[in-house]
């Protein structure tokens, strides 16, 4: 059989994972009230109409378990964050935890950002994305699964405003270059500390238990902030 070779290649691979049984309660009662579809939020003026804040739109691509999404949109009730993530069990655990902290400013959609960003969001609508501890994908053959990639980077440019901001941060050095190379060479964005240079970590950005015990393993963060010119 000859292989298909039109297969889209991903930056993520879908694992189900144990669901705990809080994570599958909060995933049977929360979704349906914090959970979109594509097909939904496809539809003019949805994020208008779906969030009760009226704040600016914040998009966090890859939440893992939710803490640091978790914790921002507590900080920041007024804003509005839609988080995207394919895991479930994450998915399960931020909802869960949205409810008993009581925080309602988040909305999730569970896709292939790269295949519904131009149909969920309108040209100018995000105020800012963040992108945290992406996969690396580190062996050279599975370089072109990063998710950071000239033509992403150019669609992402189109759905941010001007003057809005993308946040980025990896632990593998390797990548953190990459990163770099790529948005510094893209005509909408500017590095807001200089071309080739990473930024201490943001204030917005909470560190998470994984990123504590990676940093005394002797792992090396990288922060990365873009303007939208």
């Amino acid at each position: 059989m000859e292989p298909d070779r039109t297969r889209r290649i991903r930056s993520f691979v879908r694992r189900r994972g144990r669901l705990t049984t809080a994570q599958e309660r909060a995933l049977e009662e929360l979704w349906p009230r914090y959970g979109v579809s594509a097909d939904a939020a496809s539809e003019p003026g949805f994020w208008s109409r779906t969030f009760l804040e009226s704040g600016p739109l914040t998009l966090e691509i890859g939440f893992g378990m939710g803490h640091s999404l978790l914790a921002m949109a507590a900080a920041d009730p007024e804003r509005r964050f839609v988080g995207v993530e394919v895991h479930e069990p994450g998915i399960g655990a931020l909802l869960a935890g949205m409810e008993a902290l009581g925080v309602g400013n988040i909305r999730i959609l569970s896709a292939d950002v790269t295949e519904v960003l131009p149909r969920v969001f309108a040209p100018a609508e995000l105020d800012r994305v963040q992108i945290f501890f992406p996969d690396p994908w580190p062996k050279k053959r599975h370089h072109k699964r990063r998710l950071v990639q000239p033509a992403f980077v150019a669609a992402l440019g189109e759905r941010v405003r001007s003057g809005g901001d993308l946040f980025l941060a990896t632990d593998w050095t390797p990548y953190a270059e990459h990163m770099l190379e790529v948005l510094d060479a893209a005509p909408d964005w500017v590095n807001v500390a200089g071309a080739g240079q990473v930024v201490p970590r943001p204030a917005l950005r909470p560190q998470t238990r994984f990123e504590a015990r990676g940093l005394r393993r002797g792992h090396v963060v990288s922060d990365l902030h873009y303007r939208r010119v």
